[in-house]
């Protein structure tokens, strides 16, 4: 098959002035996948902080939730323009939704409630609107040490591992990794392998899966570290056997790290620094899973809070929350480096990317 010479590209941001925010709502873009130039198509200027973006496993329809709210939006995307129409609007019965997936059934859409410490469980229908919340779980265990921070349960992420039997859920306020399933039949989440003490004062906060699907790398955002865990298939169970750093050992100022990926070959993973406002890059072991430091790219802005692979892995996205601009990096398959393009497209508090090809 021909590589596709398209993609409509959809990029949520802060919006409110609680948050010092810049934004406008959602936009939407088309790229050239050979140059990674954008076009913008669209602004829906009416979702307040449409901050975490997910599509339907069809990507016929497109989800958000509403950072800081207690909402999530489903809409339905044309085919022929790239265009997003709101289908509706539910609650998520919690305080700041902060990401979401859907399970590979197509039936249910789970949300991270970061604020009031559950996980809640929709129901998502073939037109692709959402029911109302049918189960809701409180997560609880010990705080972590941190006194800002780590309050109470913080879970800042749900993301199916590559089988989609499992939900693993970092929690940033409880230093804890919790491993979730669906009960499809009876419509409830149900814990599945014993959570994983991450180290303490780590705040766990975005995992990302190997694609050979027996490892996952965890951001841990109050530390700057990233853990690698070796993970069962069979029961989801996570295992951590290395840590390492997220900044160079010459970086002494505050950092907080954010997003991570890993890249389609299995070859890199990279991670996001707010306060270096860097992005590293580490090599993977092929035999073992290890990381090993590649070096560090700066992000070419303020507070890289996001940032996203696109189109095979040839370009990095560099969503630079504070600086109100995404930035255009080339990645080299062979070596992992990123060298950037000086392309930028003006976006307030851009805080997520998502991409659909055309």
């Amino acid at each position: 098959m021909p590589e596709a010479t398209t993609s409509y590209v959809y990029v949520g941001a802060r919006t409110t002035r609680e948050r010092n925010a810049r934004g406008d709502g959602l936009n939407v873009y088309r790229m050239d996948n050979a140059t990674g130039a954008w076009t913008h198509l669209q602004l829906l200027g009416d979702l307040v902080n449409p901050t975490f973006l997910a599509f339907d496993r069809s990507q016929r329809f497109l989800y958000t939730v509403h950072g800081d709210l207690s909402d999530i939006t489903a809409m339905a995307i044309d085919p022929a323009t790239g265009a997003l129409r709101v289908i509706n609007q539910q609650s998520t019965e919690g305080k700041n939704p902060v990401h979401l997936a859907i399970d590979p059934s197509n039936r249910f859409v789970v949300v991270a409630n970061h604020i009031t410490s559950t996980l809640a469980l929709l129901p998502r229908n073939d037109d692709g609107s959402l029911g109302a919340v049918i189960d809701l779980v409180k997560l609880e265990g010990k705080i972590g040490p941190h006194r800002v921070e780590q309050p109470f349960a913080k879970p800042h992420q749900v993301e199916f591992d590559s089988s989609g039997r499992f939900i693993i859920v970092p929690d940033k306020g409880l230093d804890v990794i919790f491993t979730y399933r669906i009960d499809a039949e009876k419509g409830r989440l149900v814990q599945a392998a014993a959570p994983v003490q991450a180290r303490e004062g780590a705040g766990p906060r975005h995992v990302a899966f190997h694609p050979g699907g027996k490892l996952a790398y965890v951001v841990n955002e109050l530390d700057s570290t990233v853990t690698t865990y070796r993970f069962d298939p069979a029961d989801g169970a996570l295992t951590p056997f290395q840590i390492v750093s997220t900044v160079p050992d010459t970086f002494t100022g505050n950092t907080r790290a954010a997003e991570i990926a890993v890249s389609a070959d299995g070859r890199f993973v990279y991670a996001s620094n707010r306060g270096d406002d860097s992005i590293a890059i580490y090599a993977v072991d092929a035999a073992n899973g290890r990381l090993s430091s590649v070096g560090w790219t700066l992000s070419g802005g303020k507070t890289p809070r996001f940032f996203a692979l696109g189109a095979s892995d040839k370009f990095l996205f560099v969503a630079n929350e504070d600086a109100d601009t995404v930035n255009l990096f080339t990645r080299d398959a062979t070596s992992g480096r990123l060298v950037a393009t000086g392309q930028t497209v003006k976006i307030g508090s851009p805080v997520c990317i998502v991409f659909k090809t055309v």
